[in-house]
């Protein structure tokens, strides 16, 4: 911390490498992080600098794996994104997806979520050793429990066969929940969900293949998502926590 002091000129009092960003941030969140808790300001090309000289990497994540199926007989469902994944509101519009964790030598958990598009806030997950159609289904209950009711409220996925099947289609139904789905290949219609994964995965695994059994996958999931939702700075909630953006949207909400 002394040494990266010395490289701005002035002190930096938080200890947020790697303490509170587990060593994961890369220059635009170490440039917020410092602007708001240590009232430092930086230009990004500066951050850089003293970051190369000090060692300090963001994470990159090594690869994806598709874990989309789709039902070819399903009914068409509208996109009614159009990849504007933002939201003036909570709780009005979602994103979703399945992504796979590997825990062993051709052994993976599935991780499915329900990511809220105006704070980006992961409002329901379910984690399992298999990809059937319960598996987003709890995540989505998940979500409504979070929540309190999903009702209006609009759920974008993929095509896969979990998301277009019959036991989906009814609790949808049941929490009053509109579905909207992308044109299938191509991963940028479903773009904040990946992203949200790509995250994850990133900042867990940091740099290894697969994580060491599913007992230690889930522990490091779950205090992830802990840190997502209630710590990490994120770039599309004004770089505050989803929960921190979800208050702070609601005080400006209340004052006017």
């Amino acid at each position: 911390m002394a040494a990266l002091s010395g490289s701005l000129g002035c002190p930096v009092r938080q200890p947020w490498l790697p303490c509170q960003a587990a060593g994961t941030y890369g220059s635009p969140r170490i440039i917020a992080e410092l602007r708001l808790s240590d009232g430092v300001l930086v230009n990004h090309k500066r951050m850089e600098r003293v970051m190369r000289a000090n060692q300090i990497v963001g994470l990159r994540l090594r690869r994806r794996v598709a874990t989309t199926v789709s039902e070819p007989s399903h009914i068409p469902v509208p996109d009614l994104l159009g990849r504007d994944f933002t939201a003036a509101t909570p709780i009005t519009k979602y994103v979703g997806d399945i992504t796979y964790l590997a825990v062993g030598d051709g052994e993976f958990l599935y991780l499915a979520t329900v990511v809220d598009c105006s704070s980006r806030r992961l409002a329901g997950w379910s984690i399992a050793d298999h990809m059937r159609t319960e598996l987003v289904a709890d995540a989505l209950k998940a979500a409504a429990a979070t929540r309190g009711s999903l009702a209006g409220a609009v759920f974008h996925t993929d095509h896969g066969a979990q998301y277009t099947s019959r036991e989906f289609a009814s609790l949808r139904a049941e929490l009053g929940v509109t579905q909207s789905m992308g044109p299938v290949g191509t991963s940028a219609d479903n773009a904040a969900a990946e992203s949200f994964n790509a995250a994850l995965k990133r900042e867990t695994l940091q740099g290894a293949r697969r994580y060491d059994g599913a007992r230690a996958c889930r522990l490091a999931v779950f205090r992830w998502i802990t840190r997502y939702n209630t710590t990490r700075r994120h770039s599309a909630a004004a770089q505050m926590s989803p929960i921190d953006y979800e208050h702070a949207s609601a005080t400006i909400t209340l004052a006017a």
